[in-house]
């Protein structure tokens, strides 16, 4: 398989996961109006593994270091895959959480309040479990990156008028969500070798990771997202019959399609973190909400014009940069 050795190249690939986490929820703005959330959501989950299994039977099944992905599952015992596959369930129910609590609270609310928590708790345990980079440095970045985020909020809420409701059961919601959603990428961590090049026994490369991951991501759909369907905390209720009566293959593509540009940033992220470190990879991938923000500002126009807003705007980007800046620091010092 495919082994990274330089932690320039494994910057570069937290970077792309970065722009693939903050880009692939355009695909469901462009099906949200004939499709709901949770009905993109199947087709999401199927790209994730799509682009998963096409990695390992290329990336992870060439070169001369590791094992090859069918090699790799072949030896992988249970309790890897089993923590593997909790990773997936785990991220899947804080995903559908966040934006159920979007829904209810509104962004200004919800949005701080999960990624905030999913990012400090994130990079906590990651950095606890497998302590590469300067600490001090490293958690500056990511206090940075909070700020970053708190301002994002501050501008959505002058920008609607600060006419959304920030109920306690939104509020409850995105702290579940926000907490789980620090947790996952833990779990996948676990799986895997803490040597690529020569993985333990038993343990599993990041491609075969990836796989099980999305496995676990795919198969809690049938708990997770089918609660959500047919018993949804906000919105409208959708069925089954709805995503094979109402769905033409044009929206099933946009949510394959969005599911591997997320599952990309994934694969990369834990293939990055055997020269960047968990708490690295984990910590840029999450500077995606720099990138969602920029697609809502210049694309979207989420923000309109953005008169009375230029100020906040720019702080949020600048603080942005240099708390990603000192996350990549962090670990040359």
């Amino acid at each position: 398989m495919i082994v990274i050795q330089s932690y320039f190249v494994a910057v570069l690939m937290c970077v792309i996961t970065m722009l693939c986490w903050g880009s692939w929820a355009n695909t469901q703005k462009l099906a949200s109006k004939k499709w709901a959330f949770q009905l993109f959501y199947w087709d999401y989950s199927l790209g994730v593994l799509i682009l998963s299994l096409i990695l390992a039977f290329t990336m992870g099944s060439t070169g001369e270091e590791g094992r090859s992905f069918l090699a790799d599952l072949g030896q992988a015992d249970g309790k890897a895959i089993g923590s593997a596959l909790l990773g997936g369930a785990v991220f899947n129910i804080a995903n559908l959480l966040i934006v159920v609590a979007i829904n209810i609270a509104g962004m200004a609310v919800a949005f701080p309040i999960g990624i905030g928590l999913a990012l400090v708790i994130g990079v906590i345990v990651n950095y606890v479990a497998t302590p590469l980079g300067n600490p001090v440095i490293l958690f500056a970045g990511v206090a940075l990156v909070v700020i970053a985020i708190i301002i994002d909020a501050i501008a959505y809420r002058k920008h609607s008028g600060g006419g959304m409701s920030a109920t306690t059961k939104g509020i409850t919601i995105s702290i579940l969500g926000g907490i789980l959603m620090g947790f996952f990428y833990r779990f996948v961590a676990a799986s895997m070798a803490t040597d690529f090049a020569n993985p333990e026994v038993g343990r599993l490369t990041p491609y075969t990771a990836s796989v099980i991951f999305a496995l676990g991501l795919l198969l809690s759909n049938f708990v997770w997202n089918t609660f959500f369907m047919y018993k949804p905390i906000s919105g409208d209720r959708a069925t089954y019959r709805d995503y094979f009566k109402k769905g033409g293959t044009k929206l099933h593509m946009i949510g394959i399609l969005g599911g591997m540009i997320w599952s990309l940033g994934m694969s990369f992220s834990i293939i990055a973190s055997g020269q960047a470190g968990y708490a690295i990879s984990y910590g840029l991938g999450q500077g995606a909400t720099l990138i969602a923000a920029l697609w809502g500002v210049f694309i979207w126009k989420e923000f309109g014009n953005a008169e009375g807003l230029k100020g906040l705007l720019l702080a949020m980007f600048l603080f942005f940069l240099a708390g990603l800046a000192l996350i990549i620091a962090s670990r040359l010092v």
